[in-house]
């Protein structure tokens, strides 16, 4: 994947790091970073180091020092902006985990991004979403797969359960990605990791950015958990109205596959997401109760964000993408 081209001061400096070179390190942001394409397009590239990396950006620079200060210094405004924006309920009991995540998500009342797909959107509206979420699907599954060496006993084992599926159960044609592959041929759009990165704004970005700090930092495993758990809770009913729409606009079965299969697997898997998963985290390590649900409620608050974004613009005649 090519480095995309910088948004402001904060991607700038993130890719001159990625090239080897020096800068000096901002300590203030003024921006609302949440939805900031410039911060979030920085904080990206920093994580990106640690999946598949860039043309021309040298290994040794995922543990450079300096590319590790600086993602510090935006993962520190990134938490804090996270902890302003999102409001949790104390956890009186680590019992009642299964109950809160059950209850979040009953009561998110997030746009109604799905519905319109399945009802309303154009062609060209559904291949922009598409091309959205290229930036999670194409490598779906992997940072959530950072927390399986932190996790023990029945947490582990639910974990590994939900990720299999995720990954195909060791079948190349089965893995997500790759049935996203051909959603993305189907819809005539190129299917390269990383095709669309120049195109996404900020409130794409965060979506995956929140996943990658979650798993990519010990201290955070029972956050990841929790984003796993409603994202697999809030996946079945969407995934088949997605696939109507797709059909709706005259896509082929191959098309749909992506979206066909999540609909099944996931209805397993936020059983097994919430009880097993959550449930048993919980229990086996109480002081983690509390990272669980703020890892839960963040993820619902960035996708309602994103799915508010996308309708609004479609409302105004106007493209989502840059």
């Amino acid at each position: 994947m090519q480095l995309p081209d910088g948004r402001g001061q904060l991607s700038d400096t993130a890719l001159t790091l990625l090239r080897g070179g020096s800068a000096v390190l901002p300590q203030d942001f003024d921006q609302q970073v949440l939805d900031d394409s410039d911060f979030q397009l920085a904080l990206w590239c920093c994580y990106e180091l640690h999946y598949r990396g860039f043309d021309g950006v040298a290994d040794e620079r995922e543990w450079d020092p300096r590319v590790l200060e600086f993602r510090a210094l935006l993962e520190a405004r990134f938490l804090s902006a996270l902890r302003d924006a999102v409001e949790v309920e104390p956890v009186e009991s680590v019992g009642d985990i299964p109950a809160m995540l059950v209850k979040l998500v009953a009561d998110d009342d997030g746009p109604p991004l799905s519905l319109y797909l399945q009802r309303s959107a154009t062609a060209e509206q559904f291949r922009e979403f598409v091309q959205h979420r290229s930036l999670y699907h194409l490598k779906e599954a992997d940072p959530h797969s950072w927390a399986i060496p932190r996790l023990h006993g029945r947490a582990k084992a639910a974990l590994i359960e939900i990720q299999s599926d995720e990954y195909g159960g060791g079948s190349l044609e089965r893995m997500h990605s790759q049935l996203f592959r051909q959603t993305m041929r189907g819809l005539g759009l190129t299917d390269g990791y990383g095709d669309y990165l120049n195109r996404v704004p900020g409130v794409t970005l965060v979506i995956s950015n929140l996943m990658s700090m979650f798993g990519l930092h010990r201290r955070w495993r029972g956050a990841i958990a929790g984003h796993l758990a409603v994202f697999e809770m809030t996946s079945s009913i969407p995934n088949r109205r997605y696939a109507r729409g797709i059909r709706r606009l005259g896509g082929d079965d191959s098309t749909a596959r992506f979206y066909d299969e999540h609909v099944e697997a996931d209805a397993v898997h936020e059983q097994i997401a919430a009880y097993d998963l959550c449930g048993s985290l919980a229990e086996d390590e109480p002081a983690l109760a509390q990272d669980i649900v703020f890892g839960a409620a963040a993820a619902l608050y960035l996708d309602a964000s994103f799915g508010g974004y996308l309708l609004d613009r479609w409302s105004a005649a106007a493209p989502t993408l840059l």
